[in-house]
């Protein structure tokens, strides 16, 4: 028989109440007095009926999150950091995975209505607006990412177009004048948005965007960043920097580069996109944009609570913020 609420009160020597209270995240707790009813908690393995508070106070207690590409380093420290946010709010989390399809993407939003969740955060790659619009639900959605949003959503997104432009400028600034992009796409994705940034910085700076030096239509990895740099550097044509617009790419670009006798960043310089765990262990290490990805967790997991508080609040958009974090990729190695 598995351990109840007054098995806990009693090991942690409290009231029932406030065990309560400490389950339910009630701010009326010391710490003190929380520290001493979780550690009871986790001894006697307790778990909360979840279906009894439900019934209780209409919530379930779950949050889901719909994500991309969880073998991608960024969006699994997103979930990650998702999973933490939401914990502080006493939500469980349940995590699905839409491969950026959009069929799998539509599933998810067709859910929303179930009693089993009590909110949604939903990172859409397929769907576009109009197509998010068309499925409204009661059920607190938090949308995350660059494309366009509905009217009446909460949204959370960096703004890729200036991010890029600012790493784009520090190549710029660094005297590299045949700068490459790998990554670009046309439209209001990632892509597309990365390299508009790209773009506007070769313009302030008086530089022509060199169509041979684009390479578009790729997956986002370290294989496509690799195939892509080799293919950059058989064209031939001078190149003194690339900016990729993941990390994983400009990984793969640096083995290339690596294995072709480059020298980075004397020869050519390397800047990413992401700021994942890897860029700061790679040789050299890998200047990149960092999102502030703790920040977009907290908001995101904020946003479904005050939903939950005040259904009718006005919808928030958040810019989240981002710095260029200068490193050894285009900064060189101290000798």
């Amino acid at each position: 028989m598995g351990s109840r609420l007054k098995d806990v009160a009693d090991l942690a020597g409290v009231s029932f109440k406030t065990v309560s209270n400490v389950i339910n995240n009630h701010p009326n707790v010391t710490e003190k007095t929380r520290e001493k009813v979780l550690k009871a908690v986790a001894e006697l393995r307790y778990r909360p009926n979840v279906t009894a508070r439900s019934l209780r106070h209409g919530r379930s207690g779950f949050l889901a999150i719909a994500l991309p590409e969880l073998t991608s380093p960024y969006f699994a420290a997103l979930a990650s950091e998702l999973g933490a946010a939401a914990k502080r709010q006493g939500l469980i989390v349940l995590i699905e995975e839409t491969f950026g399809e959009a069929e799998r993407e539509r599933i998810v939003l067709e859910g929303l209505d179930s009693h089993l969740i009590d909110g949604v955060i939903f990172s859409p790659m397929a769907m576009t607006a109009a197509d998010v619009a068309e499925r409204p639900s009661s059920t607190p959605t938090v949308l995350l990412g660059e494309r366009s949003h509905p009217a009446g959503f909460d949204h959370i997104a960096v703004d890729n177009v200036r991010a890029a432009r600012e790493v784009t400028a520090h190549l710029v600034g660094l005297g590299r004048r045949h700068i490459a992009a790998i990554g670009a796409e046309t439209g209001a994705g990632t892509g597309g948005l990365r390299a508009r940034g790209y773009r506007a910085a070769l313009r302030e700076a008086g530089l022509p965007v060199e169509r041979s030096l684009v390479v578009s239509n790729l997956d986002f990895d370290r294989v496509s960043g690799a195939r892509a740099m080799a293919s950059l550097l058989d064209t031939g044509r001078p190149i003194d920097a690339v900016f990729c617009f993941n990390d994983l790419m400009a990984l793969g670009a640096l083995r290339v580069l690596h294995e072709r006798g480059y020298r980075v960043p004397d020869d050519v310089a390397v800047a990413g996109f992401d700021d994942i765990e890897e860029s700061r262990y790679s040789w050299p290490s890998l200047t990149t944009v960092a999102p502030d990805v703790p920040l977009i967790a907290a908001e995101a997991v904020r946003l479904i609570a005050r939903r939950l508080g005040d259904p009718e609040a006005e919808s928030e958009r958040i810019e989240a913020p981002f710095a260029v974090r200068i490193r050894e990729s285009t900064a060189g190695v101290d000798s």
